[in-house]
């Protein structure tokens, strides 16, 4: 690993160092330049009709001379001083996580990509997407390898550097387990008709294992699973998981997507012995983006998950979870600034709840509870369209299984995110 590592960073230092040696001795107003520019390096036309299946290699990315290879990254990190009813464990600094891109067009209409996380310094260490892709034709290309689920928008959509807020939204991340990777193949493609495109996904992967209920919260947990390294080597029942999404958006107006993510999550034999039933797993999510005329950028999901809980578990483990979140960011000052051409600083607001147990206790008829309530106004400042300054201020309730008086989590957050 302390190989590969080194590697990696040898080939980042010399790709950026070749970049900048060549770039601001041959032309003095570079740097100029780059203070300035969007270094996806698109028109306006096409990010009007980008959809949130693009952001996989809608990225900004070096290449050096005729090297196939193009590398790229981000990172985010921040400091935050959090407390819980009056009870607080001080101010923590956090190196959330640094990501690194490396693309490279192997022959005509063939490209391959990777996405390596490295979380909380080191801690965590992930290939979150690595696939091959074949296009044959805009409306059926292929591609197989450690592709990211289109479940949603965010599991897809998720660079830090794209966001006003440092944490990442909490139906996305823990009913839906962003980011969410598994082996597979499948297909996509797109139709362009004027102002409209169209786009289609499809994937059978590994999926779920049973941890999704047998796991340390007490409750049904989808990302428990993520905890299972062999998913990447071998399914854990046999049964693919099956992912859908279609997704619909016009010019200046907006983009709409609905996704699908099913399979079998339990052992339901072993060596031709029947142990259980197949018990299946189901989200369903709808998201959807717009840019008004102010723009002011609105962007929203809202997830619903169904798992076929055994009757042998207490209703603690919820059958029926759901959740969703809603930004809204605003710039309210477009200008140069210190010698940054395009910089914007905008005020920002999310709304978002989760309940991990809809239903009621079979006994008295109440209403489960276990649910989550969050706030999050924040401002941010971005030099340029690829880096973020921004801080936050999050306020959020947990209301317990039995509708207690909710826990009160309120706190600062400030820090930075950035492609490099």
């Amino acid at each position: 690993m302390k190989t590969i590592l080194r590697l990696i960073v040898g080939l980042l230092a010399w790709s950026v160092s070749w970049a900048q040696t060549d770039t601001t001795k041959t032309n003095p107003g570079a740097l100029d330049q780059l203070f300035g520019r969007d270094t996806t390096l698109q028109t306006a036309n096409d990010v009007q009709l980008k959809l949130n299946m693009d952001a996989t290699y809608d990225r900004p990315f070096l290449s050096v001379g005729k090297s196939p290879v193009s590398v790229g990254g981000y990172l985010e990190a921040n400091t935050q001083y959090m407390q819980t009813d009056g009870v607080t464990e001080g101010l923590s600094f956090q190196m959330r996580r640094m990501t690194i891109f490396l693309a490279s067009t192997i022959n005509r209409r063939i490209k391959f990509l990777t996405e390596l996380e490295f979380e909380d310094g080191t801690k965590e260490i992930n290939i979150e997407f690595a696939a091959l892709d074949i296009e044959l034709n805009p409306m059926l290309n292929l591609r197989g390898g450690i592709i990211m689920n289109p479940i949603g928008s965010f599991n897809q959509n998720h660079d830090g550097p794209k966001w006003e807020f440092i944490d990442r939204p909490l139906s996305s991340t823990t009913i839906i387990p962003s980011t969410w990777s598994n082996v597979g193949f499948g297909i996509y493609g797109k139709v362009y008709r004027r102002n409209w495109v169209w786009a289609y996904e499809g994937y059978v992967t590994n999926g779920f294992d049973d941890r999704i209920i047998v796991n340390g919260e007490n409750r049904t947990w989808l990302p428990a699973t993520k905890a299972n390294e062999d998913r990447f080597e071998e399914s854990f029942n046999g049964v693919p998981m099956v992912t859908l999404k279609t997704a619909l958006k016009r010019r200046r107006v907006g983009e709409i997507g609905i996704s699908w993510m099913g399979g079998v999550f339990n052992k339901f034999q072993d060596d031709g012995l029947v142990l259980d039933k197949r018990r299946h797993v189901d989200v369903l999510a709808i998201d959807f983006n717009s840019v008004l005329p102010t723009k002011t950028v609105i962007n929203g999901e809202w997830c619903w998950a169904s798992v076929d809980v055994p009757t042998t578990f207490s209703q603690q483990f919820g059958r029926m979870q759901q959740g969703g979140w809603l930004d809204v960011v605003h710039p309210i000052v477009r200008r140069r600034v210190f010698g940054w051409n395009t910089a914007v600083l905008s005020l920002a607001l999310r709304v978002e709840r989760v309940d991990y147990n809809v239903g009621k206790f079979t006994e008295t008829n109440d209403p489960i509870f276990d649910e989550l309530w969050s706030v999050v106004p924040g401002i941010s400042f971005r030099p340029s369209p690829t880096t973020v300054i921004r801080a936050n201020y999050r306020y959020l309730w947990h209301t317990d299984l039995l509708g207690n008086p909710p826990a009160r989590t309120a706190g600062f957050q400030f820090g930075f995110s950035t492609y490099f």
